[in-house]
């Protein structure tokens, strides 16, 4: 991330506390054992008319694609486990009202950084009790997997 203020880190952060997500999410995918894939994401919202500040975010950070949603929202979203665990170490201090999604995000980053067929099934379940942190921890339109589900998923159940 370069040398950023701190005053930028906190602006930052205060956005994302207000007007932003974090994600992880599992997806389905073919090709590999599991057949599954994590993605964590960052996302910062703002209305279209307004977005400028997504502008600066992706400036400063020097990652992310910000994309016009047909609902009048704008979003900047960052991916890959590398580049959120370096933000969310910078931002943590800063943020006030989504610390423990931020502290969860970082931790799965940490251990998604292996190779899929490097993990361990303790790795595995401690990513399902990161993301039931997370998922506890935000606001949620609809169901979420609860754990049963997920050690399905994951294949980790008798």
């Amino acid at each position: 991330m370069g040398s950023r203020s701190k005053i930028n880190l906190a602006y930052i952060a205060g956005f994302l506390d207000g007007d932003g997500s974090l994600m992880l999410q599992i997806k389905k995918r073919s090709d590999n054992k599991r057949g599954i894939r994590f993605m964590a994401t960052i996302c910062f919202y703002q209305d279209s008319r307004h977005d400028e500040p997504l502008y600066w975010i992706r400036k400063e950070l020097n990652i992310g694609y910000v994309s016009k949603r047909k609902d009048g929202i704008t979003e900047l979203r960052i991916n890959g486990f590398e580049r959120i665990e370096e933000i969310l170490k910078n931002l943590i201090p800063y943020i006030k009202f989504k610390k423990i999604q931020a502290k969860a995000l970082y931790d799965c980053c940490k251990i998604l950084q292996k190779p899929m067929n490097a993990l361990k099934e303790s790795d595995f379940r401690k990513l399902v009790d990161l993301i039931l942190t997370i998922q506890k921890e935000n606001y949620v339109s609809k169901k979420k997997k609860d754990k049963e589900e997920l050690l399905k998923l994951l294949d980790l159940t008798p």
